[in-house]
């Protein structure tokens, strides 16, 4: 056993050198890589957000088209790792939803063996990441446009760029295993232990995958293993299967400093490959044997034979019939041709296998696609700081009956409500955090920045859902019902602004190191107080389903004490500052604080008017 083990240590693979500073080679490509990821999302979400998501969605209108365009795209890029960090970049930009890319991944995994085929019959692949370098060319004179979207654009390429980069830096970055496939032949030792072998080999394709990050690679080396007759066709079979598995971490990558969303996506992914292997290895036997017994009769022989035709002859004669040179016994040459033969067969037959699994676990776990959603659901839960940007109740790209799409939209008018109404919560607690606290600050501030993207980009959603209802046959009634519904989404809207509006006050309050008075937080306790009652007033009039002009009652007298008190502090605050009780500047802060309070009532008043018709007028 310590012989064995010695021996083991004593390969290539242990003598190969890897210092210090290729490490940190590999953790630089691993952090250009997510940089790419976060700026390309950053980008795709600030310059084509919406015309993106309507392409996307009318691509992915099923599970059945999403995977079309999933193999679509995988290939024409020849990338699988490429086509599932895009779409988890996708997601995070919440340009398609959990179930869109769920299929768009399944169908990636299909349209990675066209990459496997061409390996295959021409030992070719288009190199992508030699793209990246033109790529950032192209995209400074965005960079430099005084047009917010055309920098937006630029910083999409620019971080598609980074992306392809970065995987091609992790390739050359990791110990090179594809050019020197000899240090795993100590492998060849493990292949008789029975279904073990299967199991391990799984393994070792799948930890392979992880290192090289590219499935093509390893399928690759694979190849290279078993033609050399080191490994069986079943024990590269499994190998192949474990890159399945193996390809799905560059996704999970990509989502670690993506949102929840994402981070599901990725999961979904894993998933995916983990139940298709599952079946598999159930089926493991037969399986092979028909993969063998197809390419046996059609192409150009037996797959399993390699193993022992290479193994049945010395090492000399391998060496002769392996090489390049020109050979002149004709037993040799005989020999040689016979070897083309069956590395041939052997290259088709991972080829098909790698095919016919990944086509079939498709048809399989496609009819499962809702149920991945919950599991990942279940599995990686949202917390109260995430926020995903993905109407509920209404999709731009089905249209529903007249009525019901009216329905629709007023319960999407609701949740875009709630929405806002977390926002003051969020600036409540901007206000009072202690100003050494910056980390905290930053986190909250951001994620109130999201949130009024957010708001802006529901205000649209619902506003073109809406105008494509109106296009249809509707009542007088209806249309202008869809006219009231509209106008209180534009208010809603701009409560979402007014609260951003007072985060930004709070941010420039504390820049100042300007602080309030106990006094003055008072007063501002109060306003808080009337509009957190403002805002949940509004949310059950939204949820009313035939509101009456009494329901805005309530609202309007919490407007008539909200003017009356912005007016008793805007006299205060002169006579305070006057009395010197705290700085001009500091009265400026306060006022800008009050005054906005007031406002974003204003705009309230405003969609309970819309929504309940009843005309009367702010004070």
């Amino acid at each position: 056993m310590w012989t064995k083990i010695k021996r083991f240590y004593n390969t290539p693979f242990f003598r190969m050198e890897y210092s210090f500073f290729d490490f940190l080679k590999l953790i630089g490509a691993l952090g250009i890589f997510l940089y790419g990821m976060k700026i390309m999302s950053e980008g795709l979400q600030k310059a084509a957000g919406d015309k993106l998501r309507n392409i996307l969605s009318a691509m992915t209108t099923n599970r059945f088209t999403g995977v079309f365009t999933g193999v679509l795209i995988t290939a024409l890029i020849q990338s699988s790792s490429a086509t599932t960090v895009m779409v988890v970049s996708f997601v995070n930009a919440g340009l398609l939803s959990l179930a869109q890319s769920i299929s768009v991944i399944m169908g990636a995994n299909v349209g990675t063996t066209v990459t496997a085929w061409i390996i295959s019959l021409f030992g070719f692949k288009v190199e992508i990441s030699l793209f990246a370098l033109p790529l950032v060319g192209l995209a400074l004179p965005f960079i430099f446009s005084s047009k917010s979207k055309s920098k937006s654009f630029g910083e999409f390429i620019i971080g598609f760029a980074l992306l392809f980069m970065g995987l091609d830096f992790l390739k050359m970055s990791v110990p090179d295993l594809q050019s020197n496939p000899q240090i795993l032949a100590f492998l060849q030792e493990y292949t008789n232990m029975g279904f073990a072998s299967i199991l391990l080999f799984l393994l070792v394709g799948t930890i392979l995958t992880v290192i090289v990050q590219s499935s093509s690679a390893t399928v690759a080396i694979t190849l290279v293993m078993c033609s050399q007759g080191w490994i069986s066709f079943e024990i590269a079979v499994a190998m192949v299967l474990g890159e399945n598995i193996g390809t799905t971490v560059t996704a999970n990558l990509a989502a670690l400093s993506a949102n929840v969303s994402a981070r599901r996506a990725a999961l979904a992914h894993l998933m995916f490959n983990v139940f298709g292997v599952i079946w598999v290895l159930c089926l493991f036997y037969p399986f092979i044997k028909l993969i063998a017994s197809v390419v046996t009769n059609i192409g150009p022989g037996d797959p399993n034979s390699i193993y022992g035709f290479l193994n049945g002859l010395d090492s000399e004669t391998i060496s002769l019939i392996s090489g390049k040179e020109t050979l002149t016994d004709p037993q040799l040459i005989a020999l040689r041709e016979r070897l083309v033969t069956e590395q041939t067969s052997v290259s088709y037959g991972l080829s098909l296998f790698h095919t016919t699994f990944n086509i079939s676990n498709v048809c399989i776990m496609v009819w499962f696609t809702n149920l991945y959603v919950k599991i990942c659901t279940k599995l990686i839960k949202s917390k109260k700081t995430d926020e995903e940007f993905q109407l509920k109740f209404i999709s731009s790209s089905m249209l529903s009956t007249s009525e019901f799409a009216v329905l629709e939209a007023k319960r999407e008018v609701v949740v875009y409500a709630e929405r806002t109404h977390r926002m003051l919560q969020m600036v409540s607690d901007l206000y009072y955090l202690d100003l050494k606290n910056e980390k905290d600050f930053i986190t909250i501030y951001s994620r109130i920045e999201k949130y009024e993207n957010i708001c802006d980009r529901m205000e649209v959603e619902i506003g073109n859902y809406l105008n494509k209802v109106s296009e249809g046959r509707l009542s007088s009634g209806s249309k202008e019902v869809i006219r009231d519904i509209m106008r209180a989404v534009t208010e809603i809207e701009s409560v979402g602004d007014s609260l951003y509006n007072l985060a930004k006050t709070i941010k420039r309050r504390n820049e100042a190191k300007s602080v309030f008075t106990e006094e003055m937080n008072m007063h501002v306790d109060m306003m808080f107080d009337f509009i957190n009652k403002s805002l949940l007033r509004m949310i059950e009039v939204l949820k009313i389903q035939n509101p009456v002009e009494d329901d805005g009652l309530e609202t309007y007298n919490l407007e008539k004490e909200i003017n009356l008190l912005r007016n008793q502090l805007r006299m205060r605050n002169i006579e305070d500052v006057n009395l010197q009780k705290y700085d001009y500047q500091d009265g400026v802060y306060y006022m800008d604080f009050i005054s906005e309070c007031e406002k974003l009532n204003d705009y309230v008043v405003n969609v309970i008017e819309a929504w309940c018709r009843r005309g009367f007028k702010t004070k």
